[in-house]
């Protein structure tokens, strides 16, 4: 009897350990031989297993555009009210720091996005994925007078993930010139101020929200 072929299972690890190489490296100078370490296998056996190092890079960024997502959309899929689905919202957006592993790498990787269509079109995904859930709630907010939007709630999203991408860069910055507290404000009143809201309305930690109008 065959025995099953381990392949899925050696692809999965090797994304993982070139995920570790990324965290640690950087794109900048990454070479096969990093990501062969990281698995403890030869750079001849990874390439077994995926042709060149960008093609296991590129599953890499597909596998945490996946993930980082699913996690923001999990985040507010049991709430029923607009202004804590765009609270949580907010607040699954920053990065916690810069030891933040999944967003030091979606930074890593979409550095090389300027150069190649392929990881242009994966940051694009990211990008448009998370701007449409923020549509939907800011359409959903608008359409029961939770929200009293200023503008298109299309524009709405894409600047509040575009605010997130500018601050995050800088929380993992080495030297980070604001933390993820300051920068969650701030997107906090850019929200208020596109929904004719107070900031407040946007702070998980109010008790008395559901009685707000």
């Amino acid at each position: 009897m065959a025995r099953p072929s381990r392949a899925a299972e050696k692809r999965t690890e090797l994304v993982a350990a070139a995920r570790r190489a990324v965290a640690e490296r950087g794109m900048l100078g990454l070479r096969l031989r990093d990501v062969a370490d990281q698995a403890e296998m030869s750079p001849g056996s990874v390439l077994y297993y995926f042709p060149t190092l960008a093609d296991l890079l590129r599953e890499v960024q597909r596998e945490a555009v996946d993930r980082f997502c699913a996690a923001r959309e999990d985040a507010v899929r049991a709430e029923p009210d607009p202004r804590r689905r765009l609270a949580a919202m907010i607040a699954s957006g920053l990065p916690s720091g810069p030891g933040d592993e999944l967003c030091v790498l979606l930074y890593e990787l979409g550095t090389v996005s300027r150069r190649d269509p392929a990881y242009a079109a994966e940051h694009i995904r990211l990008f448009e994925r998370q701007a449409g859930v923020y549509a939907g709630i800011l359409e959903a907010g608008a359409a029961t007078g939770a929200f009293r939007l200023t503008r298109d709630a299309a524009d709405i999203a894409r600047t509040l993930v575009a605010l997130e991408d500018g601050y995050g860069l800088h929380i993992v910055n080495a030297v980070p010139a604001v933390d993820a507290a300051h920068a969650a404000r701030l997107l906090r009143a850019y929200a208020a101020d596109a929904t004719g809201r107070d900031p407040g309305d946007f702070d998980l930690d109010r008790r008395d929200l559901e009685g707000d109008t």
